[in-house]
């Protein structure tokens, strides 16, 4: 089992920025990879971000140039730096980790609200 635990998100104005945080504890050695999703309202959950534990980074297109995903060297954690924030950014934003034996764990989710 592993637990995942977000915080950062709020509300920001356009062109604002937020940092997500999310901190895993449990089972930590069977993630692989860990990432973000986001879902808004009415709307199906994408990928934002992933990176995996070599370090390798994949970004949605609509967030390409803007959004950052880290991972600290514990590999515990992981993070979402969001700078130029949209009113499309708007969404509910969630932790996900996975791994080949474990599969996919699921934080609780944290609101982003971008005003314009």
């Amino acid at each position: 089992q592993v637990q995942l635990v977000e915080s950062g998100g709020g509300l920001v104005q356009a062109g604002g920025s937020l940092r997500l945080s999310c901190a895993a504890s449990g089972s930590i050695f069977s993630i692989n990879t860990m990432g973000w999703y986001r879902q808004a309202p009415g709307k199906q959950r994408e990928l934002v971000a992933t990176i995996s534990s070599g370090g390798r980074t994949n970004y949605a297109d609509s967030v390409k140039g803007r959004f950052t995903i880290s991972r600290d060297s514990a590999k515990i954690s992981v993070y979402l730096q969001m700078n130029t924030l949209k009113p499309e950014d708007t969404a509910v934003y969630y932790c996900n980790t996975h791994g080949p034996i474990s599969g996919d764990y699921w934080g609780q989710g944290t609101q982003v609200t971008v005003s314009s």
